[in-house]
Order: structure tokens, then sequence, then C-alpha cells
């Protein structure tokens, strides 16, 4: 009977410290949970920050880039600045620049009227316009011309008269020694090929056409070195048949002038003849050579020195200056010797001088 109540109160003990124990565990469970949400909290927290924090850097590194294309910016403008600032110094440096003269649209009917005026100005400016070759008959004439091709009028001219002297006739040409004509033509340059056309032209003439020098164009294309320039030179200046002498300059100023576009010779020449009478034809071309030579040059015209500069399309592409371009004319209107040794009476500059001697060996 003593032994049964004491089991109970061990029980009772046992279950107490179970409790006890379950307890303390609940307790170190509860404590880790508590741990673990604080520390996940941290962690939350400074990802949240270092978030926060990365936007905040990315401006200020744009604003770096920015900055730094600004700079790069101001100082490609500088640099602009300072070459367009060197190129107006230079500019001035070299004066103004020219401005490529407007033309403006023209109808046929107006072109052709101011090309014929164009003529009655350069017959008022050169009155005693002539071939500037001298001659005394065809044949001098036609040989003249041969020799005046890649050379001045000025040196044929110089050159001529020891040659005529020689052989004065188609016959006495063509009798001649090659490198004897040789000598007599070679200050005119190209001697060897000219000499090959002088003898087989007078061959020509001496054999075809009884020594003398026709009078037709379809003619004189046949002898050698003739083409239509000096059959044109010769027909109206020898034979008093018009023809347009289509040489370097009258082939510039035609173009200049706005009567043609064309550079083939035969061509300019057909554009011209649709412009003016035939019966202008002779005394246009010696008008527009003379202006070519004098006033309009190839390289730099006198367009401020020059009387039909108003119907001029091309005015501009020289000098405009008046006094400068003054100084740029030639011959007799620039007060120096024209280019005949013999010019006609009327011309009013001063005949050219003969070819100096040779200088002797000492």
């Amino acid at each position: 009977m003593n032994e049964t109540p004491e089991k109970p109160a061990a029980a009772t003990k046992a279950a107490a410290k179970k409790a006890v124990t379950k307890k303390a565990t609940a307790q170190k469970a509860v404590a880790k949970q508590a741990t673990a949400k604080t520390t996940a909290k941290t962690i939350t927290k400074k990802d949240t920050a270092a978030a926060e924090a990365a936007p905040a850097k990315k401006p200020a590194a744009k604003k770096t880039a920015t900055a730094k294309t600004a700079t790069a910016k101001k100082t490609a403008a500088k640099k602009t600045a300072a070459k367009k600032t060197t190129t107006a110094k230079t500019a001035t440096a070299k004066g103004p620049a020219k401005k490529a003269p407007v033309r403006k649209p023209e109808s046929r009917a107006a072109m052709v009227r101011r090309a014929r005026r164009i003529n009655r100005e350069l017959a008022e400016l050169y009155p005693y316009a002539h071939p500037e070759l001298d001659f005394t008959n065809p044949f001098e004439l036609l040989v003249a011309t041969v020799l005046s091709a890649q050379t001045t009028d000025l040196r044929v001219n110089q050159t001529t008269p020891r040659l005529f002297a020689v052989c004065p006739t188609p016959e006495d040409m063509a009798a001649m020694d090659p490198e004897r004509l040789e000598e007599l033509i070679r200050p005119t340059g190209f001697f060897r090929a000219k000499t090959k056309s002088l003898l087989g032209l007078s061959a020509a003439l001496r054999d075809r056409f009884g020594g003398e020098v026709p009078g037709r164009l379809e003619d004189l294309v046949t002898l050698p070195g003739v083409g239509r320039k000096t059959a044109n030179v010769v027909l109206g200046n020898a034979f008093g048949v018009p023809g347009i002498t289509v040489d370097t300059h009258f082939g510039r100023l035609a173009r200049r002038f706005g009567w043609t576009t064309a550079e083939d010779a035969e061509k300019v020449e057909a554009d011209v003849a649709e412009i003016f009478p035939k019966s202008e034809w002779t005394m246009l071309s010696h008008r527009v050579v003379f202006h070519g030579r004098r006033v309009c040059h190839s390289r730099k015209p006198a367009c401020g020195a020059c009387p039909i500069a108003p119907l001029c399309p091309a005015y501009g592409e020289g000098e405009t200056d008046p006094e400068k371009a003054k100084k740029l004319l030639k011959y007799e209107l620039g007060g120096q010797p024209g280019q005949r040794l013999k010019p006609p009476a009327d011309y009013p500059g001063q005949p050219a001088p003969p070819m100096a001697p040779p200088v002797a060996a000492s």
C-alpha cells in the first residue's frame, strides 16, 4: 500500500523536466528565428542601400561623359574657328575672290543682234585690221600661213624675207635642197615637218596648177600642209573670196562671246557663218583675231580695258581693274611694235623690227 503513492510523484517530476526542456528548446528556436529575421532585415537593408546608391553613381558617370563631350566639342569649335580665321587671312592677302560671270538666258535673235553689234564695235576699234603676215602675192601668203603654225606672225615675218630672196616662186622652192630649206625656216619651229609641207605644196603647184596658187577652197585643201584655215586666209586676203579664219584666237573669242560652244574649228566656222552675212566674214576674222591678240588674251583678258565689255557674257574672267587691265594691252594698244615689218599705211603702230643677224663665231 505504501509503494503505490510514490510512483505518481516520480512521474510528475519526469513530466516537469520534460516540460522545462521543451520550453527551453522552444525558446531557443524562437531566438534562432528572431536572429534569422534580424539578419535577413540587415541584408535587405544593405541590398536596398546598394541599389539606391547604384543609380546615384550612374548619373555621376553620365555627367562626367557629358562634360568630356562638351569639352571636345569646344576644342573642335575653336580649331574650326582658327582654321576659318586663317583661311580668311589668306584670302584677304590674295585679294577678293572673283565671281564667275552670270550668263542670263538669251534668245537666238538676241544673240545674233548682240554678235553683230560686237562686230560693228570692233570695226570702230580696229578700222585698220588686216592680215598680220607680210606678203606681196598669193604664193608668199600661202607659204607664210603654213609657216605660222605653232609660232607667231612676227617670227614668220622676220623669217620670210631671207626665204623669198632665195626661192621666190613655187618652182624655185620645189627645187630647194631640203637641208637648206630647213635652215632657212628653222626660226619658225617644227622646221622638218614644215619643210616637207613646203616642198610638197610647191611641187603640187608646179605640176598640177601651172605654178599658180588656185583660187578655190576645194583645190587649196588638196595641197600638203593646207587646211581650211590656211585656205580661207589665202582666199580672203589674196583673192577677195570671203572666208572665216578660225585660229586659236578666233575660236576662243567666239566661245566667250557666246557665238558657239564648239571646240572643233570647222563647227565653229559653221556656227559663226550662220550669224554674219558672207560679205563680213573676212574682215570679221581680222577684227576678232586683232582683239584676241591685243585685249582678250587666253590666260588673263584685259576686261577692264575692253570697249565691248558691256556686250560680253564672259566679262570678269580677266582683270577688271581699269588701270591694271590697261597694262595688259599689247601691240599698238600697248604702245609696242606690231607684227609686220611692212604694215599697211593706215596702221597706227610701229612696224616690227627685222630679225637680228646671227652672231659670227669668233
